[in-house]
């Protein structure tokens, strides 16, 4: 169903995919937007290692949430930085980009919970973060992120 990487040799394992995911702050979410229009938005996000999922939080309604809601498919992807190497040109970047179907979770207490940590993944302040989500539970949803596919690439941009 999804295709190979042409560029095989350029292909990062998954545990470089899982440290990426973990690490780095935000990505692109694209869905299959109004008229069919692809709609990619930049976005926060949280990847749990225990089950390899993703989460987001939302508003309850707006484009991305309707679109999700006419068809779960999505892609996202993170990218690093980059790095230089000595003597070469050109920046090297770490990408990773995951298919998968997208659901609003329903349960709660575990939407809160997640939005939670997402909320400590960008602000180690504990008590600020418990005001955010005990201040916003009654306007947010969580997404999830269930991979179906999921792959990553080393690039040269030069």
């Amino acid at each position: 169903m999804f295709r190979p990487m042409r560029r095989f040799k350029q292909q990062l394992s998954e545990n470089e995919c899982v440290e990426l995911l973990t690490r780095l702050p935000r990505g692109v979410l694209a869905v299959a937007g109004d008229d069919a229009y692809p709609y990619a938005l930049p976005i926060d996000f949280y990847y749990e290692t225990e089950n390899g999922r993703l989460y987001f939080h939302c508003a309850k309604e707006g484009h991305k949430l309707d679109a999700i809601r006419r068809s779960g498919k999505v892609s996202f992807c993170v990218m690093d930085e980059g790095y230089l190497t000595e003597g070469k040109r050109g920046l090297n970047i770490r990408s990773v980009i995951v298919f998968g179907s997208m659901r609003v979770v329903e349960d709660r207490a575990r939407a809160l919970e997640m939005v939670r940590r997402l909320g400590l993944k960008y602000n180690s302040d504990v008590n600020a973060v418990e005001d955010d989500v005990r201040r916003s539970a009654d306007r947010v949803l969580c997404l999830e992120l269930t991979p179906a596919h999921i792959t990553g690439k080393l690039v040269n941009e030069s």
